[in-house]
């Protein structure tokens, strides 16, 4: 503590005393902010929203009402047809702004192969996500969340998947959006591969969304990518981080058990190399369990990702 902060503490000590306030409230009033704070994405809520017992338009006020989170990560597959619909953005940006609520990004699926091998196909992906790009602007988000998928070689696919992000990050920057893309797969869920491409694309909109259980390059093979190393590759690109949750065990407070696949992820040490990689900002709750619903799911994950913030 510097002098000046030191002179500052102890005066306020001294107020504090005489207004017979707790030391700890004193602390906590020079504590510093922290530096994460927990959002929500949408698919966390995917059987309920497919269901529907969930609308799309009420996902901002049951992430504050029910989960006490402030902020949210849509996924376009909930209102596919409705990106160029201004009418309905406006009712999202209402919604979000009644209850408080900060709208981060979108995750974009469904609309092509950004290193597809054709040139024809991959101008067409590009292109397919603008409307995105717009939408996002439109919503106050700073990133839509992309896919790299390619095909062919190690080397072609991160020519190819650079070219067509490269290109979407030039149109993004018009607009003031990130892309970011996310370990979701295939030569994407390796961390080695995927940061050389962000590197090749060399773009200041151009980042990862470094996702803390999609390292499964080939699940049905049993292929997968150390998810440590991973993340650590993939942090210093981040602009967002996806807290993927699924099962959880009790005895030991920081893991989450990816039961289907015999995998598990420690928080406390994923945190840490978050926190290491010196990101500050969102981390995302994306919760695909099974044993719990997915509104106590939600709430398992964010009691685990507290656990692991304050750990730090």
């Amino acid at each position: 503590m510097s002098p000046g902060s030191r002179r500052d503490f102890l005066a306020a000590s001294a107020t504090a005393a005489a207004a017979g306030l707790a030391p700890q409230a004193v602390k906590a009033a020079f504590a510093p902010a922290p530096k994460f704070k927990i959002s929500l994405a949408q698919w966390s809520l995917h059987k309920m929203i497919f269901s529907g017992k969930l609308n799309h338009l009420d996902f901002a006020a049951t992430t504050k009402k029910e989960f006490g989170i402030e902020a949210v990560e849509y996924v376009n597959q909930f209102f596919k047809d409705k990106a160029g619909d201004s009418k309905f953005l406006a009712e999202m940006n209402k919604r979000a702004e009644d209850n408080g609520v900060t709208q981060l990004l979108i995750m974009i699926d469904g609309e092509g192969r950004l290193g597809d091998p054709s040139l024809t196909k991959r101008a067409q992906a590009v292109e397919n996500h603008y409307k995105w790009v717009e939408a996002a602007k439109t919503l106050g988000c700073h990133s839509i969340r992309v896919n790299a998928g390619s095909a062919g070689s190690y080397e072609d696919q991160i020519f190819r998947a650079a070219d067509g992000l490269r290109a979407l990050s030039e149109f993004g920057d018009q607009h003031g959006i990130n892309v970011i893309v996310e370990n979701h797969g295939g030569l994407s869920s390796n961390g080695k591969w995927l940061s050389t491409v962000i590197k090749t694309v060399d773009h200041k909109r151009c980042g990862t969304l470094p996702d803390f259980g999609n390292f499964g390059i080939n699940r049905g093979k049993d292929e997968w990518y150390d998810r440590y190393e991973g993340t650590k590759e993939l942090m210093p690109f981040a602009k967002a981080v996806s807290a993927k949750t699924y099962d959880f065990d009790d005895s030991r407070p920081f893991v989450t058990v990816d039961t289907r696949w015999k995998k598990e992820t420690d928080y406390k040490k994923m945190m840490k190399i978050v926190a290491d990689s010196g990101y500050e900002g969102w981390v995302g709750i994306e919760y695909e369990g099974g044993k719990l619903g997915e509104a106590e799911g939600i709430k398992a994950s964010k009691a685990l990702l507290q656990r692991a913030i304050e750990s730090l």
